[in-house]
């Protein structure tokens, strides 16, 4: 991140790429489009970490990074709860599977699952950044 940026800037600019990827989410679930509804609600999930570890300046070209440095920076510290952990997770390896395996088949109950724990998660994330913003 240069370092001229402001975190905080970066955190919404982050945010809204986390609300505009579960938007296409809900889209494409509803279109029936299970595969690419997956993928979406992950990357919701994904800019959403990536919004808050801006505050700390951090990014990282790897998903694992971003993973890892959340779920140490943030759920092993009770920031967040520790249920996000495994929301992470799942949602990590439901979007790889269907991303990579050719008859990996995500059902709709899969993806309704993973789109409702991502609007958690961006709930969670839009509150904490909010506080963060406000205490500045």
């Amino acid at each position: 991140m240069p370092e001229d940026t402001d975190p905080s800037d970066l955190a919404s600019f982050r945010l809204d790429q986390a609300m505009k990827c579960l938007q296409v989410a809900e889209i494409n679930m509803n279109a029936g489009f299970f595969k690419d509804a997956a993928n979406r609600s992950y990357y919701c999930i994904f800019h959403s970490m990536r919004a808050v570890l801006a505050f700390e300046r951090f990014d990282s070209k790897r998903h694992s990074g971003i993973i890892s440095a959340f779920r140490q920076r943030y759920i092993n510290t009770g920031t967040f709860p520790v249920k996000y952990s495994d929301i992470i997770i799942d949602a990590f390896e439901i979007r790889v599977e269907s991303d990579y395996k050719d008859f990996y088949i995500v059902s709709k109950d899969e993806v309704s699952t993973q789109i409702e724990n991502a609007r958690e998660f961006l709930t969670a994330v839009k509150e904490y950044i909010t506080a963060q913003q406000k205490s500045g």
